[in-house]
């Protein structure tokens, strides 16, 4: 057993060192900014299309298992400390130089074409997010379950911006829900490959324009069938949605209420169109359009259990709220040099105590944030009841977050109203943030 951990650590160590070295290459550096290569995509998301779903593989079992293959829970200590170990440090350190150095260049152009820069995604799969949440049964190096690393993962992703932090954990939440909730057969079908080089583009689907909209209530239908189920209903704000070979979408099951199912693009009926929204533009978020689409009685996640849906809308919440964290840190770092350099009547603005208070409430609220949302964690990672955390992290994250961006608009004057500045694109995507319940998972 103490050899079998050594062997993941030196995995994780491995690709890590290996991931740092990548990240350091002028290569990189070039290839990570240059305009994208089609400009079709971008003019088709700016006029509105509608196309089949991405068929670029077929899904099919690789291995046999005997049953589903699940993450042991992270053993109880007794204390709640914040201080992340030694593995997730240089995770948090990896994924941070990731993000400052590949997505917080590259996220205005992307808010501007509405959609991620060529090969900036690919990059993003090396670092092998997907990987560290499976387990070793099938080709991933998790052993136990990682709640808190995937928070933090989050939350440094989004300090370099919310929308493209969205795309890349797209991928991670489908794999999440499977290793948690999906049957031996969905695990052999699908987990292989979120463990391989080509890591496919998936989502979660959960989101519908309703007014009031209840995730507990999805207006999307799941019908029975002599043969399984068929789906019917639109989905709005799936990120990557024109690009995704799988979804995992939320459906009303007759008779039994809210449910997961797996739904492949390449399956008949669902169709994309374009969806522009006002934040979270560099996720390239779009409608999935399911039509009378039939499905296998395999396709349904957990039996359609509410306990098994419930602790997905949960776990996508306490998602959210780590990414409000990493954008709202976003505000912060940018505000601080500015009123300290901005000068007015002779001094720096940051001497008047009416920017300075503002400031200083800023990290203040950032940093109540953050302690609800790394104690939810702390505690569904030990497999704790966390309802009452999560409800309070996103409860935070939605009201102070969309606070902390306006307050930076603010605090930047005319300069916060243009888009020279990113604050005014961090301001539009922290109000997602009460807006949005699927699309990413912790």
């Amino acid at each position: 057993m103490a050899r079998q951990k050594a062997t993941r650590r030196d995995a994780m160590g491995f690709g890590l060192a290996a991931l740092n070295r990548l990240a350091g290459s002028p290569l990189l550096d070039r290839t990570g900014l240059r305009k994208p290569v089609e400009n079709v995509v971008a003019t088709a998301t700016r006029q509105g299309f509608r196309v089949a779903g991405a068929a670029q593989r077929t899904f099919k079992a690789t291995t046999r298992l005997g049953k589903p293959a699940r993450l042991a829970p992270v053993p109880e200590t007794g204390l709640f400390d914040l201080t992340p170990n030694d593995e997730q440090q240089m995770i948090v350190e990896t994924v941070s130089e990731f993000a400052a150095k590949q997505l917080r260049p590259a996220a205005a152009e992307a808010d501007d074409t509405m959609t991620p820069p060529d090969g900036l995604l690919g990059r993003a799969a090396e670092l092998g997010l997907t990987v560290v949440g499976i387990p070793e049964e099938l080709g991933g190096i998790g052993s136990e379950r990682s709640t808190v690393t995937n928070v933090l993962v989050a939350e440094a992703l989004a300090h370099g911006d919310l929308g493209l932090a969205v795309a890349v954990l797209a991928p991670s939440a489908v794999s999440n829900v499977l290793v948690r909730h999906g049957d031996a057969h969905q695990q052999a079908t699908y987990l292989p490959a979120f463990t391989g080089e080509d890591v496919p583009a998936a989502a979660l689907a959960l989101q519908e324009r309703a007014p009031l909209f209840d995730v507990f209530a999805p207006k999307t239908t799941a019908k029975r069938t002599p043969n399984g189920y068929r789906l019917n209903g639109v989905k709005n704000l799936v990120p990557r949605a024109a690009q995704a070979e799988l979804f995992i979408v939320s459906a009303n099951l007759e008779g039994r209420g809210p449910a997961l199912f797996v739904v492949e693009s390449s399956s008949k009926g669902v169709s994309i169109e374009a969806e522009p929204a006002m934040g979270l533009r560099g996720a390239a978020t779009g409608k999935l359009v399911l039509e009378g689409v039939s499905l296998p009685a395999s396709a349904l996640i957990g039996g359609g259990k509410r306990d098994v849906f419930t602790d997905v809308v949960r776990s996508s919440r306490l998602a959210w709220s780590a990414l409000a964290c990493g954008t709202a840190k976003a505000v912060l770092d940018y505000v601080i040099p500015y009123v300290n350099e901005r000068e007015a009547f002779g001094e720096p603005i940051s001497h008047r105590q009416g920017v300075a208070f503002q400031v200083a409430d800023i990290g203040i609220e950032l940093e109540g944030m953050r302690l609800v949302m790394l104690r939810a964690a702390s505690r569904a990672e030990q497999d704790k009841p966390h309802a009452r955390e999560v409800a309070l992290a996103r409860k935070l994250a939605v009201d102070k977050g969309m606070w902390i961006g306006s307050t930076g608009v603010q605090l930047l004057g005319g300069h916060g109203f243009i888009k020279e500045h990113p604050v005014e694109r961090w301001y539009r995507d922290l109000r997602a943030i009460g807006v949005m319940e699927g699309v990413v998972t912790a």
